[in-house]
């Protein structure tokens, strides 16, 4: 086993803890006793806000959090329950249930540890940034959109999942306005963006909560708080219980399962990423993606939901002197104990004020600055923010993320397609080529009864059309025809296949075929096809003059 694979997928706590200091230990307790605090209100409002009760999103701050800092690839990662799973996790609470969610959540769990384990951390990141900021835009409005219902204190019943209908009902509503919840939802935003300019060590969020939970208890005010819609939260944490999975169970169950995997797996990268340029450090992605599939494993085994890289709680974790695991691991055992001892007293908090600070969360994740910056781009970009954004909001976010790569995807074919280019030189002159070019084919003499064919960008199948249509400027058939590849970087298996039906094409009418110039990539994938073999090595030249004078034996013949 090599040194790298070693360190690949090896947890940064068991490298932190080699040089582990006293004092360092002191800043960790800090920094993790204060993000437990600030997760605190996060975790019970994201667990209500998803369609479960409140206990459930503190059980997931509790177990995936530290499980996410001591096996996690980051220094500094804070784990747990995020607003980016809002949408999904309602969604699937919706359709299949409490159950459906836990299995839904244990399978992604094992997709992201398969994941890890197959390397594809560094693929993650190759997700196109319009598609996430359409995405997490999205997200940010159905946040919003789903607490309009506690922010203002309407009087519904049932609110729909679906976007359009959840406004018409909120429309036909809003006669019924709690003016009390109104202010102290008003209070809670206004206090969480103000209270940062007094200082950064304590969050708005928490003075907001204390100051709404003490004036609705003390002044008895007629508002719904957590303890008179959920009851008292439990002070200790289930058993855990394994989930009954059938094959038929899996089968229907798979789809958002890859939706919570996926969306974990690029929201904590991102966050690892984010975090690694606030401490300059550098995070081990795969085996990141390994602690978070663990963590959601074991979360869901307690009845937890969806975990994944926390940004804010990151950032908050760094700005307070987190630089080890430590710390996070010690925001999960100050949350055990707030459970353990407060939780009585956290469900006194007001529905109003936890929809305020779920409307700060929204607009946080909004991205509006990087959101029109994207509109002012390349259309393409434009057409997978848009695409992604609006299916996002009125279909489904597993739908949009789907929708939205395989978009991109198509986009991104279609742009590589267009720098590919072929010059083709025959008896009847040149065609496509840059004069400029010292090595351009015209610069060289070109005997009677050749045709050079020069390709330049990859040749894979998004650009082999190209160069079949050139051939199609063959008027008379040479007697060698010279394939020039200076300028391929890559080859599929179409661009090779495509090659192979030119070889023979010219073995058909006695034509010799040659190449020139490949790059030690490209000629990597040839010797691999077999293709080599094929056209004969000592018919693979290493530039167009070694060619040219290959050329001439066979005109000589």
């Amino acid at each position: 086993m090599s040194a790298s694979f070693r360190e690949q997928f090896t947890p940064k706590l068991f490298t932190t803890l080699k040089n582990y200091s006293a004092a360092q230990f002191g800043k960790d307790l800090l920094a993790g006793v204060v993000v437990g605090i600030v997760a605190l209100p996060l975790a019970i409002a994201f667990g209500i806000a998803s369609g479960v009760t409140p206990e459930k999103g503190l059980i997931t701050a509790i177990i995936a959090g530290f499980l996410i800092s001591a096996l996690g690839g980051s220094r500094v990662q804070i784990g747990g329950p995020t607003g980016a799973f809002i949408v999904i996790v309602y969604g699937i609470v919706e359709k299949y249930g409490v159950d459906g969610l836990i299995i839904s959540t244990f399978m992604a769990g094992v997709i992201l540890v398969l994941m890890g384990i197959v390397r594809l951390g560094s693929v993650i990141r190759f997700v196109p940034h319009p598609l996430i900021v359409g995405f997490t835009s999205g997200i940010a409005i159905l946040i919003f959109s789903s607490q309009v219902k506690d922010f203002f204190g309407l009087t519904i019943d049932k609110v729909p999942a679906d976007f359009i209908a959840k406004w018409n009902i909120y429309f036909h509503h809003f006669d019924s306005v709690n003016w009390i919840a109104l202010a102290i939802g008003a209070g809670t935003i206004l206090i969480s963006f103000i209270f940062p300019k007094i200082t950064h060590r304590i969050p708005g969020s928490i003075i907001a909560i204390l100051l709404a939970t003490f004036a609705v208890q003390y002044f008895h005010l007629p508002v719904e708080t957590i303890q008179t819609k959920f009851g008292v939260i439990p002070s200790s944490l289930p058993h855990p219980v394994v989930p009954n999975v059938s094959f038929d169970t899996i089968k229907q169950l798979m789809q958002p399962a890859f939706t919570i995997a996926l969306l974990g797996a690029i929201e904590s990268l991102l966050s690892a990423v984010v975090a690694d340029g606030m401490i300059g450090g550098s995070h081990r992605s795969n085996m990141e993606l390994i602690a978070q599939g663990t963590a959601n494993i074991f979360s869901s085994l307690f009845g937890g939901i969806p975990a994944t890289g926390a940004i804010a709680r990151t950032a908050t974790n760094v700005k307070n002197g987190g630089r080890t695991p430590v710390a996070g691991m010690i925001h999960a055992l100050t949350l055990l104990l707030i459970m353990l001892f407060v939780g009585k007293w956290a469900a006194l908090i007001p529905m109003s004020c936890l929809a305020g600070i779920l409307v700060v969360v929204s607009y946080n994740m909004s991205e509006y600055k990087s959101f029109i910056s994207l509109l002012r781009g390349p259309k393409p970009d434009v057409a997978i923010l848009l695409t992604t954004f609006l299916l996002t909001l009125f279909f489904d976010l597993t739908v949009a993320i789907e929708i939205g790569m395989v978009l991109s995807s198509f986009l991104f074919m279609h742009r590589m397609s267009t720098i590919s280019k072929v010059n083709v030189a025959t008896q009847y002159g040149t065609a496509g080529e840059d004069q400029d070019d010292p090595k351009a084919i015209s610069k060289y003499k070109v005997p009677d009864g050749v045709d050079v064919f020069e390709i330049k960008g990859p040749l894979f199948f998004g650009a082999a059309y190209k160069f079949k249509e050139s051939l199609r400027v063959i008027e008379k058939t040479p007697k060698v025809i010279i394939i020039r590849m200076r300028q391929v970087p890559v080859i599929d298996a179409t661009g090779l296949h495509t090659l192979e039906e030119v070889h023979h094409f010219a073995k058909q009418r006695g034509s010799a075929f040659l190449i020139s110039g490949i790059q030690p990539a490209v000629l990597e994938e040839m010797q691999h096809s077999g293709f080599l073999k094929l056209v004969g090595e000592e018919n693979v030249l290493k530039d167009i003059e070694s060619a040219l004078e290959r050329a001439e034996l066979f005109l000589s013949k």
